[in-house]
């Protein structure tokens, strides 16, 4: 009686129509919605599908053009490519990725192999193993679930029905809809059957299932009388079969014979139209959750999951490359991944250093910026004050003590003094980059690579004197534009000089002879060569030098000299970057001479501005290494600070201020003194980056203090005297003379400043009492003793407690000079304001160089001074704050493309030379263990 009764519920004419169209036309509605919400709060918010086919198959090309189409209405990126799966896991813009199937190629290609290669997270299709796998064992919120099952459950769902304890049976063992479908029916409570072409009984387990799920690929296979009344039949199939009455001679039909199946079940999808329209729907939906989730992971960048490395502190304190070699680093990726960068954005140097790509500032340039903290120094001792010391001890502190998110950014340092009398420049003591002798030899290559470009100008310049002075324009033409097939075409950089002349001709032959003659020549006046050959090596025979005496020069000698290369203008370029395009840009516009006309040439003009780029194409990318302590460090880029602006890349700033988060903070490390280096950060480098210190730490010793206050020489290498380590109060109070004018140099800035005060065994409490006293009644915002040195961040938890209050205060900053001012103004004011000189001399060298510059249209850079780090003045003896001098300049170069103007103070080298003991005599290598000894 109750079977009859039952009978009579479902007894009725055809079953309800899942609608495919309708309802994927609603979730396509909820879509538009959900992207215009986030349009109002990131206006660009856009997600991004790729579709990858091989081959031109036209069902594939039927399928893609009904996604195409369906993309199109949400404005979502589209892409049809071949082999290009690596590239769009990389790209910020591509939220999602499907390879069209099957691979239609002459050549056999591993499906699962190429689907495997997607980034798990872009797997929109929900093909990839770690999505399947996950799918199977019902981790369904961290995995994508494919499509068309999706879909599937989707048409279900909106039947009412409660899916718990339901006889589901899934005809169909796909991966791509079988498979998956039994599993996502199996993790909503349904129990599940899973049949195939080869299960017995195939009809009596049908007639069983209050759902039926079918993808079996076979016309009408599944038989009305098989389907149970009242069941929920979804037809995942698509089939073509003759039909003379259709104009095509085939209509399509589903894996179930649908009239039939109609009459018994209470809700059945039909084909076309059911399923279908529901997978593109699914497709959509899919990308946008990987859109959304990007989104929202974006707003918690600042989330780390930092791993300390704790110390193991000794007294006494070890030499620096023991205390390195004592402690395991991290493995680079793990630490890239606890800082939220993503495996695709960090190319690995071994196991310990990385280059971090600078398309990480597309994904993350809505997030907020930390607060950013420059570190500088008094007048140091020949010995250094411990500033890159301070700067990784403070950054352990914040890390590691404070529980902040902190990056230090520090520059990489050059062989030459490594290997000649200043040793390494990792830090030093418990507060130290690691592993530190990769970091102070080659690293990722960076200033090899700077060597390279340098040098390939410098033999483009003397390359291109000597053809001028042997050939005709004639033959320099055909040679500079070769002709072929009748055809004389310019190469990009040709067209760029074209154009700079005012011809806007883009075929060689339509040329006159006085157009070839003006393009050819560039009449490079060999007296105005500021372009020089570098090599990182303290080499003091290079300091002059003669080119071009081989008999093949055909007499076209010259005088000229190397530098160390991180003097080089491309070592600057490099630090002011801001992106590919803009490096591209500043290494076109160096300037390496004037023609015999007074106009600047370029490396633009000699051709080569392309191919310096592509040497540099890797150093662009900053390089992640750790501290002892396992925070994070950039470093990267070398300038010389008493020549270039002695400060680490703007780009390693950039992203490391939006990777700390809005509450983190970045610790960048200014050159020598805070007269130098300080003054360069806030007058060169804030102006190209546009950013804006929230403090600055400046790092003064007992020791230097004592110097300034009339002690005797410091002198590398041999013992310091009686005076620097017994207590001397006359001396430290006559010595703050420095320090005070140092702190003032800050606060001409508008930049509230922190004292560390690195501490050393020597130092008396009354000594180090003294200093903090005099700081704060100096107008520093604190003054805090710190033994980071002897106690890694532990020792510096107060000066990080400063510096976060330091950066919560009122910061009005400003620049010291207008850049619109003359040139000698500009020199003057950081003569008077920051040396303390009554003015400035110029000779006459410098003063024909700034009319030249002035007249070549330079006169709006800024100013990088190239003076002694030794001095507030120009003489290195003399100490303290010195009064009534007056500033010599005795030679004025352009260093265009880095987009600054460097006064050379007295005499300036450029090339550094080896003592008569370097520090070389030190190092050595175990030949079993392979370690490095005597690095410091």
């Amino acid at each position: 009686m109750g079977r009859e009764r039952q009978k009579k519920v479902y007894n009725k004419e055809m079953a309800s129509i899942l609608d495919g169209k309708v309802i994927s036309a609603e979730i396509r509605k909820d879509i538009t919605q959900i992207i215009e919400t986030h349009r109002k709060d990131v206006p660009n918010f856009t997600p991004g599908l790729a579709i990858v086919q091989v081959g031109n198959r036209e069902d594939s090309n039927v399928y893609i053009r009904m996604k195409e189409r369906a993309a199109k209405e949400y404005v979502l990126y589209l892409k049809q490519l071949e082999n290009v799966i690596s590239t769009l896991n990389n790209d910020e813009k591509i939220n999602g990725i499907i390879v069209q199937l099957p691979l239609d190629c002459e050549h056999e290609i591993n499906s699962e192999f190429i689907l495997n290669r997607i980034d798990p997270r872009k797997d929109v299709d929900g093909l990839h193993t770690l999505n399947a796998g996950k799918l199977a064992r019902g981790d369904i919120e961290n995995c994508v679930v494919p499509c068309t099952p999706r879909g599937s459950l989707e048409l279900i769902l909106k039947t009412g029905i409660e899916l718990k304890g339901k006889k589901a049976v899934v005809l169909g063992r796909s991966r791509i809809v079988g498979g998956p479908m039994s599993a996502l029916l199996t993790w909503n409570h349904c129990t599940v059957t899973t049949c195939h072409s080869r299960t017995q009984n195939l009809e009596e387990c049908v007639k069983d299932a209050d759902i039926l799920v079918v993808a079996i690929g076979r016309p009408e296979m599944v038989k009305g009388e098989w389907v149970k009344e009242g069941s929920i039949v979804i037809d995942c199939g698509i089939n073509s079969i003759p039909d003379s009455t259709k104009k095509s001679g085939q209509r399509l039909v589903g894996d179930v014979e649908f009239q039939a199946a109609s009459k018994r079940a209470a809700w059945i999808t039909p084909v076309p139209g059911g399923v279908g329209p529901m997978t593109v729907a699914m497709l959509l939906k899919n990308t946008l959750d990987a859109a959304l989730r990007n989104f929202h992971e974006s707003k918690q960048l600042s989330n780390w999951n930092l791993r300390i490395l704790p110390l193991t502190l000794k007294d006494p304190v070890p030499s620096d490359i023991a205390i390195a070699q004592a402690q395991t680093p991290k493995d680079i990726a793990t630490l890239a991944s606890e800082i939220n960068l993503k495996s695709s954005e960090v190319d690995l140097y071994g196991k310990k250093k990385a280059k971090v790509s600078v398309k990480v500032l597309n994904r993350l340039k809505d997030c907020d910026s930390g607060k950013y903290v420059v570190v500088c120094g008094i007048t140091p001792t020949p010995l250094g004050e411990g500033k890159s010391t301070t700067t990784i001890g403070l950054a352990q502190a914040l890390g590691a003590h404070s529980k902040k998110n902190v990056f230090a950014c520090v520059r990489q340092p050059s062989q030459g003094p490594t290997f000649g009398i200043k040793g390494g420049a990792a830090g030093g003591g418990y507060s130290q980059v690691i592993p530190m002798e990769e970091f102070n030899l080659h690293l990722t290559g960076d200033i090899h690579a700077i060597t390279a470009a340098n040098n390939l100008l410098a033999a483009a310049i003397d390359a291109r004197i000597f053809h001028e002075a042997t050939q005709t324009n004639e033959q320099l033409f055909k040679r500079l534009v070769p002709e072929k097939k009748g055809a004389r075409k310019f190469s990009d950089i040709q067209l760029k000089r074209l154009k700079k002349l005012g011809i806007e001709k883009t075929d060689g032959n339509d040329l006159t002879s006085e157009e070839i003659a003006r393009f050819v020549r560039l009449d490079i006046d060999i007296e105005t060569i500021t372009w020089q050959r570098v090599i990182d090596t303290n080499d003091r025979f290079l300091r002059k030098i003669t080119v071009g005496q081989s008999d093949t020069e055909k007499g076209k000698t010259r005088t000229c000299q190397f530098d160390i290369t991180v003097a080089s203008e491309i070592m600057a370029v490099l630090a002011l970057s801001t992106s590919l395009a803009d490096m591209r840009e500043r290494l076109g516009r160096m300037v390496i001479a004037s023609n015999t006309a007074g106009e600047p040439i370029t490396a633009e003009d000699l051709g080569v501005s392309g191919a310096l780029a592509v040497l540099m194409k890797d150093a662009i990318n900053p390089n992640l290494m750790q501290t002892l302590e396992g925070t994070p460090v950039f470093v990267h880029a070398g300038p010389f600070a008493n020549i270039a602006h002695g400060n680490s890349s703007i780009l390693a700033d950039q992203i490391a201020l939006k990777i700390v988060g809005k509450d983190g903070f970045v610790v960048t490390e200014s050159g020598f003194g805070a007269d130098i280096g300080m003054e360069k950060f806030m007058n060169i480098k804030c102006r190209y980056s546009g950013l804006k210190p929230n403090a600055a730490v400046l790092v003064a010793t007992v020791r230097a203090l004592k110097m300034h206050g009339g002690g005797p020489t410091v002198v590398p290498g041999v013992p310091l005297p009686n005076e620097y380590t017994a207590e001397n109060i006359d001396l430290v109070t006559k010595g703050f003379s420095n320090l005070r004018k140092q702190i003032e140099n800050v606060s001409f800035f508008g930049v509230p400043v922190v004292v560390a005060i690195n501490s050393f065994s020597t130092d008396t409490e009354n000594e180090l009492e003294t200093v903090q006293r005099l700081c704060k009644e100096a107008g520093a915002f604190d003054a805090v003793i710190c033994h980071h040195w002897s106690k890694g961040g532990a020792g510096a938890v107060g000066l990080a407690d400063a510096v976060d209050r330091a950066c919560s205060s009122p910061s009005n900053f400003e620049f010291l000079y207008d850049l619109n001012l003359p040139l000698e103004d500009k020199i003057g004011i950081i003569a008077k304001k920051i040396y303390g000189a009554d003015g400035v001399t110029f000779s006459e060298m410098a003063t024909e160089r700034l009319n030249r510059y002035k007249k070549q249209g330079f006169n709006n850079l800024p100013i990088c001074m190239a003076k002694t780090h030794l001095s507030l003045s120009d003489n290195p003896q003399l100490k303290g704050s010195p009064k009534g001098f007056t500033l010599p300049i005795s030679d004025v170069r352009a260093s265009v493309g880095a987009g600054f103007i460097y006064p050379l103070v007295g005499k300036m080298s450029t090339m550094p030379g080896l003592p008569t003991r370097p520090c070389f005599y030190d190092i050595d290598i175990d030949l079993e263990t392979e370690d490095i000894k005597g690095l410091f």
